[in-house]
């Protein structure tokens, strides 16, 4: 049977651009989402699916490398397809180019369905692992996420509280938004003359409306252009996410 994918193209909004007018690192990964669950939808497992017996999916891990920045305008074709399933795990991959071609990023991704009501993971059903598995015999562009040390002990950032603006329909911090939050702790003058050449997440735990947000970073011990980020809730002192993030210098890239 052929591969079961998608290709979506996009234009890079101004509005998804940061201050060196390139396309912003959640943005990239909001293109990867909204393709994701675009295919979700078409394959039969989207969300209004799932919620017919009170379950959604939850994005757990995700690795990406990334090798160009597109800037304001270019097409960007994202091709995503389900790639197995690794015990509890739907895993799903991505290969971002350019309209010419030209490579930006690769990603796999780890999935599970919860359980509205009691908050269980939910072994993916046997349809779906024949969908996923139909595509094992596709080489992997990049290894899939790994469990992330994260930091306890890191530099706090100040501060700040869950907005309704971070929230997706499940009343949860979208997954892309920590991403967001964690380039914000960056110094301007940093973000102007680097660029993200890798990503990796781990998801551990949801954050609501109105909960009180730290992020602790350090220095990772193996790659000095590498840093570890942990997002925790303060009034419980709950770890929710585990970042670690590679920067290069933005001479490196061609375009």
């Amino acid at each position: 049977m052929a591969v079961q994918e998608l290709i979506n193209t996009y234009t890079v909004h101004v509005y998804e651009t940061g201050p060196d007018g390139r396309i912003s690192l959640h943005a990239l990964f909001d293109f990867m989402q909204d393709a994701a669950s675009e295919h979700a939808v078409k394959l039969g497992y989207g969300r209004d699916d799932l919620l017919k017996k009170n379950h959604f999916w939850v994005l757990s891990r995700m690795y990406a490398e990334i090798t160009e920045q597109p800037v304001w305008n270019d097409n960007v074709m994202v091709k995503t397809w389900p790639s197995g399933t690794d015990k509890m795990f739907a895993m799903r991959n991505y290969d971002i180019r350019f309209s010419d071609g030209g490579h930006i990023a690769s990603a796999s991704s780890s999935w599970l369905i919860i359980d509205r009501i009691t908050k269980k993971i939910q072994r993916p059903d046997e349809f779906l692992i024949r969908y996923n598995n139909e595509n094992d015999n596709v080489t992997p562009l990049l290894r899939g996420a790994v469990k992330l040390p994260g930091t306890s002990d890191g530099s706090p950032s100040p501060a700040f509280r869950v907005s309704v603006n971070d929230l997706d329909v499940n009343l949860h911090t979208n997954n892309v938004n920590y991403l967001r939050w964690i380039c914000n702790t960056y110094d301007l003058n940093f973000i102007m003359n680097h660029y993200p050449s890798s990503v990796e997440i781990n998801y551990l735990a949801e954050s609501v409306f109105g909960d009180e947000i730290i992020i602790r970073t350090s220095w990772d011990e193996e790659n000095e252009s590498c840093f570890n980020h942990s997002v925790f809730r303060l009034n419980d002192d709950k770890e929710l996410c585990r970042v670690r993030l590679c920067w290069k210098n933005k001479k490196a890239l061609k375009k």
